[in-house]
């Protein structure tokens, strides 16, 4: 039923676009798009899309801020974690170690041209990773759920 509500939410918040949500997964799984706005504000915006969504929310990491604590200079880089359980388990009851994937993780991070860019793991590269084959619709709802809340770092 949770799943239900936030598949329907995010269908209805997600606008029809002219180009892609999100451009095609790298070799190495990793889908990004650039944004239009600063690490921070990125963040921000896909935690509210996270919330609106019912989506739970479970970590910010500032990478950037721990590697100053090791003496370590690395640009602007914040790991952000959140998920619906109810689709998420069904990945980790196919194939328990799915769980180094889940919760989903979007990377926001500043490259060193001052680009900021949101990364993924693509949901096809984890379905073979982990040899996940009857889980097709719920990787599809996955990927469409999680571009819709990259794509609100574009410009609206």
């Amino acid at each position: 039923m949770v799943l239900a509500a936030v598949l329907a939410t995010a269908a209805i918040q997600t606008p029809a676009m002219a180009e892609p949500l999100a451009a095609p997964a790298t070799d190495s799984g990793v889908i990004r798009i650039q944004s239009a706005y600063s690490v921070d504000e990125t963040v921000a915006r896909i935690k509210a899309d996270v919330a609106a969504k019912g989506i739970k929310f479970f970590s910010e990491i500032d990478q950037s801020a721990l590697a100053k604590g090791a003496g370590i200079a690395l640009p602007r880089s914040t790991l952000v974690q959140f998920g619906n359980p109810p689709l998420g388990i069904q990945f980790l009851t196919a194939s328990p170690y799915s769980g180094l994937d889940w919760p989903v993780r979007m990377l926001v991070l500043q490259d060193n041209d001052g680009n900021v860019w949101v990364a993924w793991t693509d949901f096809d590269y984890i379905a073979h990773r982990h040899h996940i084959t009857d889980r097709d619709a719920q990787f599809k709802m996955a990927s469409e759920v999680a571009a819709s809340i990259a794509s609100s770092a574009r410009a609206k």
